[in-house]
């Protein structure tokens, strides 16, 4: 977990916009990181397992791309890195991301990463970044974020941006 939250925490760097920080949210009891486009969203639905449908429609109330990891709870049956857009927009599930063992699940919705298949990669925070990067890159675009005002270039989380 120190491994996956150093990597989600340099993920969040490249990002300029609102970013949580990196939190275990109890809704879906995962380790998460969310970017917000600063868009605002039609009202979301609800009826989300374990989450009250006014935390929800706080939660969605402005674009979002989220990744996550799940310890292997509800629906996913396995350890495993998960990414969603809200809001979700036709044929995200199905996008082609990096690297290469991730996979839409379209029972989820989302794009998903095996634990397995970053704890055997030969550099697991560089298959995790990139999952995480191209995952938000998919969301961003399908969604026609301003990356150019959003994004910022990837850094350690401990070193300080300059003044623009």
């Amino acid at each position: 977990m120190v491994r996956i939250d150093a990597v989600f925490n340099e993920f969040r760097t490249g990002f300029l916009g609102k970013v949580s920080p990196v939190h275990l949210f109890w809704g879906s009891f995962n380790l998460a990181v969310t970017r917000f486009s600063g868009r605002a969203t039609p009202s979301h639905p609800g009826g989300i397992p374990n989450l009250p449908d006014a935390v929800t429609k706080e939660a969605y109330s402005h674009e979002v791309s989220s990744a996550g990891f799940w310890p292997g709870n509800g629906g996913a049956g396995e350890a495993m890195f998960c990414s969603y857009a809200y809001p979700v927009t036709d044929g995200f599930s199905d996008r082609l991301v990096e690297p290469a063992a991730a996979r839409g699940d379209q029972t989820l919705g989302e794009l998903v990463l095996s634990y397995e298949a970053v704890r055997a990669a030969d550099d697991p925070e560089a298959a995790l970044m990139a999952f995480l990067q191209t995952t938000y890159e998919t969301a961003a675009e399908s969604s026609d974020w301003d990356r150019a005002s959003l994004e910022y270039h990837l850094q350690h989380s401990w070193i300080p941006r300059p003044v623009r």
